[in-house]
């Protein structure tokens, strides 16, 4: 299914889509975020997926402005998960990073989410620290 779709590296994002895309992904209320502000400001790069010009899977990676950046947001519509998707926008956004003197590729993941950031992805585990403010 993945080789059908469209894959485009730092496309005009529409707000609205994403938002949507982002609600059915991790659930939660719709909220309509201002991606395009935020990815202009903080992101190295994003590539998204697209079915018959539909926004259907998203990632982006942050960066320190140096040689390390972290994916966040990795979103695949709930109808087309475990096709590949998820997978091809994570080898698509790294292999730009390749060419952009990023050297380290951090991402966090819930513990459901490990065969897909190990074995599918190649992330190896690593120990972190994690510390919530409120």
């Amino acid at each position: 299914m993945s080789e059908s779709l469209d894959y485009r590296v730092n496309f005009s994002v529409d707000d609205a889509a994403l938002s949507q895309l982002h609600q059915r992904a991790f659930g939660g209320e719709y909220e309509l975020t201002p991606w395009r502000a935020r990815l202009d400001t903080h992101s190295k790069s994003w590539v998204g997926a697209f079915a018959d010009g539909q926004l259907c899977g998203f990632v982006h990676a942050v960066w320190d402005g140096g040689r390390h950046a972290f994916l966040l947001d990795t979103a695949v519509d709930p109808s087309l998960q475990r096709r590949g998707i998820g997978t091809t926008l994570v080898a698509r956004i790294v292999a730009d990073l390749r060419g952009s003197g990023i050297e380290w590729v951090h991402v966090d993941y819930e513990p459901h989410l490990h065969e897909f950031y190990s074995a599918g992805c190649g992330f190896r585990e690593t120990t972190a620290g994690l510390l919530r403010l409120e």
